[in-house]
């Protein structure tokens, strides 16, 4: 691991990314081998470029490479690394990036992928910036840029909070993600002074889901006013809200709350999520992106190839930023960059930051109720 200089004086703004040019020819896309980078900064890129996810290891293939168009100098050179979607994969690739000279790892994907290249990568002085969500692998060396739901559960339970929802419910997946959703939304409502209980878990089969319900009424005796809903699936989030409804729940008087995997088509359709909220990164900033992407490689991008766009966008602000590197300080800047999907910055704990908006879900498009802050001085999340 680096050694971490002091701090430099906080700057006050945000590291901004500049608005990306119109797009030019799409590249070829690199082989998997040596790569010339004399007199280059290398950027390693860990991606499954084969086997049963390349799909999506192609679609950040092409968002990094579209972000070096757009937004790297002449001095950094990509160079990819197929992990073939396995922890023995993604371990060959680190080492033969690392023997190869790169100074900043980009990916793996997975949590298990991410644990193979992590000693290796602090064995040589290296740092990364993977996709995965999973905390557990962060910190160190390593900062996971994947949307966290403990930070999405915090927003929108202050947010909740500071409109006079102050009798919060919770009804959620008995999943891991389900649980730490669950877990953070109880201490955020309660570090914002809102009652947070009853609390309830329903298993992934959704076979006692009615059972849960009228427990979770008969707890709650009708005194919530919103009721977080963390579920991950939009098919099966449908169907639990139709429960909620059907146990004499009025979403029109029990505002239901959720978190950025609520962020999907036609949601809205359904009368029993109309008016809820969700956090999520604000929907503009991402807009642009995928135009671009569409317009460059001829199909709309995979929701997690923002991350690698962010990413190589991240290298290419610190190499062009005088006395800055790839170091632990430089990256958790704390003033944050602004990326493909807002604002984020890279915490101590290895953990990615974001700014996130507060958005209603409506037949006719979803609308932003609270906007996502445009710096994090100050921001209230």
């Amino acid at each position: 691991m680096p050694t971490v200089p002091a701090a430099p004086p906080q700057p006050q703004a945000p590291v901004v990314l500049p608005a990306p040019p119109p797009p030019v020819a799409t590249p070829a896309a690199p082989h998997d081998h040596l790569v010339d980078t004399a007199g280059k900064v290398d950027i390693a890129l860990l991606v499954p470029l084969t086997g049963p996810i390349a799909p999506l290891g192609r679609d950040l293939l092409d968002a990094a490479q579209l972000a070096l168009i757009e937004l790297g100098g002449d001095n950094i050179v990509l160079t990819p690394k197929d992990t073939k979607g396995s922890p023995a994969g993604a371990a060959d690739a680190a080492r033969r990036a690392i023997a190869e000279g790169a100074r900043l790892i980009i990916g793996p994907l997975t949590a298990p992928e991410v644990e193979a290249v992590q000693p290796l990568a602090q064995a040589a002085g290296i740092n990364v910036m993977a996709f995965s969500n999973v905390t557990k692998v962060a910190g160190g060396n390593v900062f996971v840029l994947g949307f966290l739901p403990q930070h999405e559960a915090a927003r929108i339970a202050a947010y909740a909070q500071s409109t006079g929802l102050d009798q919060l419910a919770v009804l959620a997946p008995a999943s891991d993600y389900g649980q730490l959703a669950a877990d953070s939304f109880r201490t955020a409502g309660d570090a914002a002074g809102a009652r947070v209980e009853p609390v309830e878990l329903y298993a992934a089969g959704m076979g006692d889901l009615h059972a849960v319900i009228k427990h979770l009424a008969d707890n709650g005796k009708f005194s919530f006013t919103g009721i977080f809903v963390p579920e991950p699936d939009p098919a099966r989030l449908r169907t639990v809200a139709d429960a909620l409804a059907a146990a004499q729940i009025d979403p029109t008087k029990v505002r239901l709350l959720g978190t950025s995997q609520w962020d999907a088509p036609n949601l809205g359709q359904d009368p029993a999520l109309a008016g809820a909220w969700y956090a999520a990164p604000p929907a503009a900033a991402r807009a642009g992106f995928e135009q671009h992407f569409t317009e460059a490689f001829g199909h709309h991008p995979k929701r997690l190839a923002t991350l690698a766009y962010d990413a190589v966008g991240v290298a290419a602000v610190l190499d062009r930023t005088p006395g800055n590197d790839f170091s632990v300080r430089a990256l958790e800047n704390p003033s944050g960059f602004a990326g493909a999907d807002g604002i984020f910055r890279l915490l101590p704990d290895g953990t990615a930051d974001r700014g996130l908006a507060v958005m209603q879900v409506d037949p006719s498009g979803d609308m932003i109720v609270s906007p996502a802050p445009e710096s994090f001085s100050g921001s209230g999340q």
